[in-house]
């Protein structure tokens, strides 16, 4: 890309950041129903239940200024697995319930804008004790998974979509969050679109941060092909799409 293509799409970032919005215009003002917390289980997906608050109590010695001090990116993973009160605890952390205040609104372990939560979570399994290989998404409402689906090339798919970073597709579970735009737009029209980049950032600090809990690691990916990492997931690439994926592993 050529440095007049970059600052075009400077001149775009800027444009965005000094975006006036008339919020009286916004659907929420004007009465539109909010948009669903989560995307519901497709019709004949069992919930799969993930260990609850009781297990987190298992991790609650591990100090945060030292989770702080001591966070770095890991892209070499041991062999061994996750345990699924492991998986739990990481996903409770990143997108976790804490309470629904209204059809339209609940409140998490993360921060969001609004209180809008535009994402869901995806995860590409390979080695999660209990769980089979595959595709899962996470429903934080019921705290559950969903399997997805499992294809023989899954990891052979992931690789590429990554442009090659072999050590994605490589450990026991790769988070990849997807964004529903209009979650966010339903408040704040154009200006979600600046505020949705900083919220899944959020997410992935917190991943950072629970995995030193579990003697784990991970790394934020923000190189993929967005196509292939949409097509991977099943998603439509408009009203949803692939933002932001990072991989975990024993470190």
């Amino acid at each position: 890309m050529d440095r007049s293509t970059l600052a075009t799409h400077r001149d775009f970032l800027k444009d965005t950041l000094r975006l006036t919005i008339d919020f009286r215009q916004t659907d929420q003002n004007c009465g539109v129903e909010p948009p669903p917390l989560q995307k519901p289980p497709r019709e004949g997906q069992s919930l799969i239940p993930l260990p609850g608050a009781d297990s987190r109590q298992t991790f609650a010695g591990t100090d945060l200024l030292d989770a702080i001090a001591g966070r770095v990116s890991h892209r070499r993973y041991k062999a061994e697995p996750l345990a699924l009160d492991e998986l739990a605890l990481l996903l409770w952390a990143t997108q976790g319930v804490r309470e629904v205040l209204h059809p339209g609104c609940a409140l998490r372990t993360v921060p969001s804008a609004g209180c809008r939560h535009a994402f869901e979570t995806y995860l590409v399994i390979s080695n999660v004790t209990t769980l089979a290989p595959g595709l899962y998404r996470y429903l934080p409402m019921e705290h559950a998974l969903v399997f997805e689906h499992q294809r023989d090339d899954l990891r052979t798919e992931l690789s590429a979509a990554v442009l090659g970073q072999a050590f994605v597709a490589s450990a026991p579970v790769t988070f990849v969050w997807t964004v529903i735009p209009y979650r966010m737009e339903w408040r704040y029209q154009l200006a979600a679109h600046r505020v949705i980049a900083m919220d899944v950032g959020h997410v992935c600090q917190n991943l950072y941060l629970a995995c030193a809990a579990i003697s784990a690691g991970a790394c934020a990916i923000a190189a993929y092909h967005q196509q292939g990492m949409d097509l991977l997931l099943g998603v439509d690439g408009e009203e949803e799409f692939v933002l932001y994926l990072a991989p975990v592993g024993k470190v």
